[in-house]
């Protein structure tokens, strides 16, 4: 507990240490140096404190626009605790940017009796006046915040008025050009529209015209694999990427079909309905919401806003229309009832003609073990039907076993196996020396670099508000990326030397495994099945003749199996 002094001051007798930083930029304040200031400011300030009594507390990655970061959420529980009498930050936003945020953390730590400390605008919890700065400076930041997300919409709006593409990818079918000027918000910006693409634009029109005619996004797609019609990077369309053109309002005319179905949806328009006269095509900004490592996600319509644009659309407002219609019917019948099915190699097992998967097929019919028969079918050659890959459909139980039982195998005669994993497991333990060897080094350099950074923020400390100050600052910025570089190939070649191929204990697991394998194997769920032969098993290929089974570790495949083809069997 806290004790005062006859003078009333707190006296501290330990610190937490809070820091935070969005993302990694070159730019700013790292994490280190934040926590390095913080310290030197303790030493100088608190010069009983000893390193023992800081707890660091660090969130990198995260913004300041709320409190729901896990090391802050840590800090605060520690609070309740009384782990420490003080929190210290380098600067203010680094524990908030939201004023109801930040007033509500002052007033727990006041109720804990816990001082806050933010060494960059020297304010301290322990004075009046420094509460009430803090108050304020909190204020600001959170209006800065705030008007610049106001600011960037307002810009968009405007933009969004003038039916200018603001940038990105463009739509297949489109590029973009520049065209004169805009002025937005008393700046001149550089404005862009859309142009067509000739060859590409035919392609976006045969992909509405064949589903219009088909109402199947999957006929659509056989359509333009049998036909050899590529995506504008010269890979396969798949379903996801043709619905992906059909819902873009991008190749939609601004006709008044098209007012029409904007304003029975509610979405904002900024184009009067004049503008609608059938000669541009449409512009629909805020249109996904954007998803860092993620699939942007589609915003509901009412949240769009909607431009006549200044490019050409190719789709009239009525077909457009229409197509979404279908979709949204289709929708509703898409979900089926998953078949239950006893196939092992699903996702293992490759076409050797044309490389696609194969998947399996079905039937009601069982064979004299009282199982559903089923074969596997190549992707390509159903979507293509049989135009682009003429592969034969394999009896699935019949492959399923040949596969099953060649890996049984395994346990009693593993000799070219085994002895395969050991030739590169040795010559991944001779790379492994030379990691170490770049990881001791990349050590030393790492260390050098943070006592160089040690050296400047002692340095700092001196300087005070000296010209020297924003050299040494430049300094220890440049000498925190440098750290952070380093720590990221440490980091790298701590990996390497940990993952060998198989060390001695996963290599007699894996023997283990295998003898147990053929004793076992009969007894185990669909599921169990699955996963062990994925244990094994890197992938399989049919050829149309022969099964090829590829193991992890192994050279090459184990070796071609004659495929005999059941009686009674008619797959083709």
């Amino acid at each position: 507990m806290s004790k005062k002094t006859k003078e009333n001051k707190k006296i501290i007798n330990s610190f937490a240490i809070y820091s935070r930083k969005s993302k990694f930029t070159g730019k700013g304040e790292s994490i280190g140096n934040q926590i390095e200031l913080c310290r030197q400011h303790i030493k100088s300030k608190y010069p009983n404190i000893s390193d023992e009594n800081i707890i660091i507390y660090e969130d990198e990655g995260f913004s300041g626009k709320n409190i729901n970061r896990p090391q802050f959420k840590q800090m605060m529980s520690d609070c309740e605790k009384k782990k420490f009498d003080a929190i210290i930050c380098y600067r203010l936003d680094r524990v908030s940017r939201n004023i109801g945020d930040f007033s509500n953390l002052i007033e727990e730590l006041n109720s804990l009796d816990i001082s806050f400390v933010s060494i960059k605008e020297s304010f301290d919890t322990e004075s009046p006046l420094g509460r009430a700065m803090m108050y304020i400076s909190s204020i600001f930041s959170q209006l800065e915040r705030e008007t610049i997300a106001e600011r960037i919409r307002d810009n968009m709006l405007e933009l969004a008025k003038t039916g200018r593409w603001l940038g990105g990818i463009t739509p297949t079918g489109y590029t973009s050009e520049p065209v004169e000027s805009v002025n937005i918000d008393g700046k001149t910006k550089k404005a862009f529209k859309l142009s067509i693409v000739e060859e590409e634009i035919k392609t976006v029109k045969i992909i509405f015209d064949k589903f219009l005619e088909t109402n199947s996004l999957s006929k659509t797609e056989s359509f333009l694999l049998i036909n050899d019609i590529k995506t504008k990077r010269g890979n396969k369309f798949t379903r996801f990427t043709i619905k992906n053109i059909l819902i873009n309002p991008v190749y939609m005319i601004a006709d008044k079909e098209a007012y029409k179905y904007f304003t029975k949806n509610n979405v904002d328009l900024f184009s009067e309905e004049s503008a609608f006269n059938g000669k541009c095509g449409i512009m629909a900004y805020n249109k996904t919401i954007q998803k860092d490592k993620k699939a942007n996600e589609i915003r509901d319509i009412q949240d769009w806003i909607i431009a006549v644009g200044k490019h050409t659309g190719i789709i009239s407002g009525k077909d457009w229309v229409k197509v979404q219609e279908c979709l949204e019917q289709n929708k509703s019948k898409s979900f089926r009832k998953p078949k239950s099915n006893t196939a092992l190699l699903s996702g293992l097992l490759y076409c050797g003609k044309c490389g696609d998967y194969m998947r399996p097929k079905m039937s009601q019919r069982t064979n004299e073990n009282g199982e559903y028969i089923f074969s596997y079918l190549c992707e390509t050659k159903e979507k293509t039907r049989c135009t682009k890959c003429d592969s034969k459909n394999p009896n699935g139980n019949t492959l399923d076993k040949m596969v099953c039982e060649e890996v049984k195998k395994l346990a009693e005669d593993n000799s070219d196996f085994f002895r395969e994993l050991e030739a590169g497991k040795k010559q991944l333990e001779a790379n492994s020396k030379d990691y170490e060897n770049d990881l001791e080094q990349a050590k030393s350099n790492y260390n050098e670099n943070q006592k160089n950074i040690d050296t400047l923020v002692m340095a700092l400390t001196k300087a005070g508000n000296t010209p020297a100050y924003e050299h040494i600052f430049k300094q220890i910025n440049e000498l925190s990326a440098k750290g952070e570089a380093l720590a990221k190939n440490i980091n790298e070649l701590e990996n390497l030397t940990k993952n060998n191929f198989l060390n001695d204990e996963e290599f007699d697991i894996l023997k283990q495994i295998l003898v147990s394998f053929k004793e076992t194997f009969n007894l185990m769920s669909i599921e169990e099945k699955r996963a062990a032969l994925r244990t094994f098993i890197d992938k399989v290929v049919w050829d149309g003749e022969n099964v090829h089974i590829y193991f992890f570790g192994a050279k090459g495949e184990r070796g071609d199996m004659e495929y005999l083809e059941p009686k009674g069997d008619n797959s083709k």
